[in-house]
């Protein structure tokens, strides 16, 4: 089946807008990232929205109902966020999403949780590959990171 899903840039972020990305962005998490405690979730959870209004580009993608289900955000090159909601994975569209962000913005860089090997896989498929690794996240919490940059060519 042919993904026919639409994205969206979204230059005005409603409280609306904001909570139904905050849902997507808690399903997905619940799905991929299973090292995750419960009360580590909610706790990130928190500064969701505030990164959510304020990253550079944010684009969205929606559903036949204009439902968003999937989303990303990109600052100078640099994907800062992904996110799919599970019904949705396998589908395309994280292809999708990457390869607009690459022709629009000239993503080429990323970092991505250790832990989550899937979407690392993910991104090397997609022509990443892993040039640093960090002991921590960037609050400081024990969660490996893979920073990666895409391959020239």
């Amino acid at each position: 089946m042919e993904n026919k899903m639409k994205c969206i840039e979204k230059k005005d972020r409603s409280a609306d807008l904001i909570q139904a990305l905050l849902d997507v962005w808690e399903k997905s998490v619940r799905a991929t990232h299973l090292f995750l405690s419960d009360s580590e979730i909610l706790n990130i959870k928190e500064y969701v929205p505030q990164a959510l209004f304020g990253v550079q580009n944010l684009i969205i993608a929606e559903n036949d109902n204009g439902k968003p289900v999937a989303f990303m955000g990109i600052e100078d090159h640099s994907l800062e966020m992904l996110f799919i909601s599970p019904e949705e994975r396998g589908k395309g569209l994280g292809k999708a999403l990457i390869l607009y962000g690459i022709e629009h913005y000239e993503v080429e860089r990323l970092a991505v949780n250790e832990q989550n090997p899937g979407a690392k896989g993910f991104y090397e498929h997609m022509g990443f590959q892993v040039y640093k690794r960090t002991e921590n996240d960037e609050q400081g919490n024990p969660y490996p990171l893979l920073y990666m940059q895409r391959k020239n060519g």
